[in-house]
Parts: structure tokens; C-alpha cells; sequence
């Protein structure tokens, strides 16, 4: 796993082999952020990562100087994983909440300038979650909802959908 820029630029970290998260490619992670950098200014803004695995993108998120970045993730070994990267970069503003994802956006009452969500390709209930984000009313004003999928996944016809990208078998789409 590398970190794309910022701060934390060209850092390799090794996954262990115990984690069973299926983490964002590289090379769709510096697509993403590419586009990102051309929609956001990363500074200052508050993120939220739903299904944050190994922690990747979060960590990418803190790298280029997001004032808050809070991770949801229910695995142990992952959790333990984010931590130990944390604690080895001196990563202080990154919250790690150990929850169903499901169970955080329902209580949830912040709102967010980024959401990213990486649900496993499987899961049943991907195609509901942008319905639940609007419906928690979880992005500011001019907020960003990226939602990572497989190619079987079509979200195009949705009320929020503004865009959509693939890199490989990685599709991303955006909404607002």
C-alpha cells in the first residue's frame, strides 16, 4: 500500500497478510485523487471513510491535510492495522470508530465535506447506500459522496449522480 501525496508521499506501508479487506488498487487510488484534486481543496475539510479496510484512503485523505478524517471499520484486524499505521506516522487527526457502517450513518448527526465509502462488492445492501447518505442528510452543502463498486453496480440514474469512472475493475461513483 503507498501513499500517493502530501505529506506522507511515495511511504509504503505492508499489509499484513491476516487482512482480509480488498484495498483500493493503487493505481485506481491515484486516479481518484487526481480527480479529486480538481473538484477539492483538501485543506480544512472534514471526511468521513465508510468501510475503511486497511485504512488507505483515509490515510491518503490525512496526507493532504484534511482538517479531520474519521474511519469506520468493524473488523479487528483492520482496526488494529489503521492504529498501528497511526501511531507510526504520528497521525493525530484521524478518528477510528469500530462500528457497522449501517449502525454509524443511522445515528449519525455530523455533516461531512467528503464522503468515500468501499462497501465489499458483495454486499447486499451497496445499492441502497447513497439513499441512506442523502437521507441522513450526512454531506454539506457542496459535499462530495464517492462510492467505489464493481462494474455490475449502475448508479447513473440516481437523483445525486454526477459522474462516474472505472480504472481496471474499479469503478467510482460521484455523487452530490
Amino acid at each position: 500500500m503507498r501513499i500517493i501525496s502530501g505529506q506522507f508521499k511515495g511511504r509504503r506501508l505492508q499489509v499484513p497478510t491476516n487482512i482480509t479487506a480488498r484495498p483500493t488498487t493503487d493505481f485506481a487510488k491515484e486516479g481518484l485523487f487526481n480527480l479529486l484534486n480538481n473538484r477539492i481543496d483538501f485543506e480544512g475539510i472534514d471526511v468521513l471513510d465508510l468501510f475503511s479496510g486497511t485504512g488507505s484512503i483515509s490515510i491518503e485523505f490525512v496526507s493532504r491535510e484534511c482538517k479531520s478524517v474519521i474511519s469506520i471499520e468493524q473488523n479487528d484486524r483492520h482496526c488494529a492495522f489503521i492504529k498501528k499505521v497511526c501511531a507510526e506516522l504520528k497521525i493525530t487527526n484521524l478518528s477510528l470508530i469500530k462500528t457497522d457502517v449501517f449502525r454509524f450513518v443511522e445515528s449519525c448527526h455530523a455533516q461531512f465535506d467528503m464522503i468515500f465509502a468501499d462497501p465489499p462488492y458483495e454486499l447486499v445492501q451497496l445499492a441502497q447506500i447513497p439513499d441512506l447518505i442523502f437521507a441522513k442528510n450526512l454531506l454539506k452543502e457542496d459535499g462530495l459522496f464517492v462510492l467505489e463498486h464493481s462494474s455490475k453496480n449502475h448508479f447513473e440514474e440516481h437523483p445525486h449522480f454526477v459522474d462516474h469512472r472505472n480504472y481496471g475493475n474499479v469503478n467510482f461513483s460521484f455523487f452530490q
